[in-house]
């Protein structure tokens, strides 16, 4: 079982700790738990959070011990992080665990740590220019989420959500991560490379691209043009491109890319089909376009993926 410490570092938010729970708490491999989640604290007892809530953690950092991954929540703004934990910190990832920022709060604190001297990192719009001038030998980048060697760090709390499930999808595979997703009844997580917006933006049920989205769905196996989404949104072009975005962080042509690698690794997972058949069926063309898409975005051939990954596939030879 994959094991996963949360470092709760005051003030905390109850968002980034109730992430562990609602994501990686509900992945299932079988009838089994996926992850063994574990809080803890420098000083074990309260926790200060924001706005009034706290709670009390059991465990101190002793519980880092063996993780393989660490998931650091709070510490918001901190000038210098606590010695303890910035030593917790680096002594676990020097070992082999992952790191995981759920916020930006979590990226300033790893920066504070020394951690991301070097590396490339997510934070949001709003707090970019704060963290370039403070951590000027780090990387801003404007992607959703960013892995690092091993520390990865995500554009806000929403993004928040899109990292866990990618997390999910590395570790037990795509049908595992799909199953967390509509457990939670959220959408498929947004590619690494989606954007963030600088401004929110409200999304009126009236406008929303979420039909289409849907539509998209159905069609992975077949050619689709912007031209064919602009007609089934009864809009532009360009009127389709700019509130896909707002709506998802991502270009329609990159999401719907997204979406096919989702389904040519549920594929390898699930059946036995040929990696001929799966870049067919998933909409990638051919067996070659599918392997440069797999070592571009996950570093493996989609033959090590399904070695690593596939659970009790059917036998699928059409």
């Amino acid at each position: 079982m994959h094991r996963l410490a949360v470092v709760a570092v005051p003030p905390v938010t109850s968002f980034e700790l109730s992430i562990p729970d609602i994501v990686f708490g509900q992945a299932r491999v079988g009838d089994a738990a996926a992850y063994e989640v574990v809080c803890c604290a420098a000083d074990p007892g309260p926790v200060d959070g924001i706005g009034g809530l706290g709670l009390t953690v059991d465990r101190g950092l002793d519980a880092l011990a063996g993780a393989d991954t660490v998931l650091v929540a709070g510490g918001v703004d901190l000038a210098s992080p606590e010695p303890r934990v910035a030593a917790a910190l680096t002594a676990a990832h020097a070992a082999g665990a992952r790191l995981v920022a759920p916020s930006c709060a979590g990226a300033f604190l790893l920066a504070g740590c020394g951690l991301l001297s070097g590396r490339r990192v997510a934070i949001g719009p709003q707090l970019a220019d704060r963290f370039r001038r403070r951590h000027p030998d780090v990387t801003v980048t404007d992607a959703l989420f960013v892995d690092d060697a091993g520390v990865y760090t995500c554009a806000g709390h929403a993004a928040a959500i899109d990292l866990c499930l990618h997390l999910v999808g590395r570790d037990h595979g795509a049908a595992v991560a799909g199953a967390v997703a509509r457990g939670l009844a959220v959408a498929s997580p947004r590619p690494a490379s989606a954007t963030p917006p600088a401004e929110p933006v409200a999304v009126l049920a009236a406008t929303s691209l979420a039909r289409t989205r849907e539509w998209m769905l159905t069609r992975l196996g077949e050619p689709v043009q912007l031209t064919d989404l602009a007609r089934h949104a009864n809009t532009s072009v360009r009127t389709l491109t700019r509130r896909f975005r707002a709506e998802t962080g991502s270009s329609p042509l990159r999401w719907l890319l997204a979406r096919r690698l989702d389904e040519a690794r549920r594929l390898l997972e699930c059946t036995d089909l040929p990696v001929e058949a799966v870049a067919r069926r998933a909409g990638l063309g051919t067996a070659d376009s599918l392997r440069a898409h797999f070592h571009r975005e996950l570093g493996r051939t989609p033959s090590s993926y399904r070695a690593g990954y596939r659970t009790a596939p059917a036998t699928t030879t059409s």
